[in-house]
């Protein structure tokens, strides 16, 4: 197929690339270069032949560029992580550049277009979470990116198929590297009572969901998510990422209150002048909310059922990253 990889610089996107080459796809990017994982992601690349172009979704006439004879739409670019940033940026570019796209991708006759969502558009739910739990996001990224579903959703005429995507780690990742690092360090923190649970899915499991969704018939107009193998606590995984770079596993706990006032104050002083702040309330989400989701949709419409467990993925990032000399 001719894929567009919206995002394609990132960590997601760059890895659905090339594992697109591998299997003999041709491959536009449109991405960002704003850190050196971007740049190296977007050299790699380019040595692959893929055709990289440095633009956001919000470039009109990139996008028109990067859609020319494209079949099929990944659209990964998002603003997500950044907190020196008004929350209209978020809006411009989850909500508006996401429909600009759907606009441009209807146009150019684009065949399916695989939307990349997040469990964040269930705010802090608890128990276990399926597509057709109720949506209650409590942050701006959460808002957004459901305005961005919704518009997705609502297209006709365009095969659209909507991916809620959870934590997701593996070779390549740098989010949760300061986790491996702190562990590896002997400076993790347990912070709160670390019982909270986390369904992360390995990248390569995650590549093969958006590839079935990509072509399956039954998945056009739904709504999906994409568990991984393993439902795991915080604890459990600062455990397997201690067993995973050789070190005794984390046992220092606080109480999780006083960074929550840290976090709040922080945000308040340093956001509004554009200094992102070294720690914020939905870094802290890490250590209390709780998501188990229901795997069943996916398996029935995608034939999906995800291979790599945590222990192992913790073992092959964690080798990953010493190999790159990250750790």
């Amino acid at each position: 197929m001719n894929a567009l990889i919206t995002g394609g610089t990132g960590f997601i996107g760059s890895r659905l690339a090339l594992a697109c080459l591998e299997r003999g796809d041709r491959v536009r990017v449109l991405g960002l270069e704003n850190s050196p994982a971007e740049a190296s992601n977007r050299r790699q690349l380019e040595r692959r032949d893929a055709s990289v172009t440095l633009a956001s979704v919000t470039d009109g006439d990139a996008v028109d560029r990067a859609l020319d004879g494209i079949d099929v739409v990944f659209h990964l670019a998002a603003a997500q992580h950044e907190m020196n940033v008004p929350d209209e940026h978020f809006r411009v570019v989850n909500q508006q550049g996401t429909e600009r796209l759907l606009e441009a991708s209807r146009r150019g006759g684009v065949r399916r277009f695989v939307h990349g969502s997040t469990i964040g558009v269930y705010g802090s739910l608890e128990g276990t979470i399926s597509e057709e739990s109720p949506c209650k996001p409590d942050n701006i990224y959460g808002e957004t990116k459901l305005e961005g579903e919704t518009a997705v959703l609502a297209q006709d005429g365009l095969p659209v198929v909507v991916i809620r995507i959870p934590e997701v780690y593996g070779p390549g990742d740098r989010r949760l590297l300061k986790l491996f690092r702190a562990v590896d360090r002997g400076r993790f923190l347990l912070i709160g009572s670390c019982e909270n649970a986390h369904h992360p899915i390995f990248i390569n499991d995650l590549i093969d969901g958006l590839l079935a969704a990509s072509c399956a018939d039954a998945a056009v107009g739904e709504v999906l998510l994409l568990p991984g193998r393993d439902v795991v606590t915080t604890r459990e995984m600062a455990t397997a990422v201690a067993q995973a770079v050789g070190r005794r596993a984390p046992r220092l706990r606080l109480p999780l209150a006083p960074f929550a006032v840290m976090a709040a104050l922080m945000e308040a002083t340093l956001r509004p002048i554009g200094v992102q702040p070294p720690l914020h309330r939905r870094r802290l989400d890490f250590f209390r909310k709780s998501f188990q989701l229901a795997p069943e949709k996916s398996r029935r419409l995608l034939g999906f059922e995800p291979v790599v467990g945590f222990g192992e993925g913790a073992d092959r990032t964690a080798r990953w990253y010493r190999e790159a000399g990250l750790m």
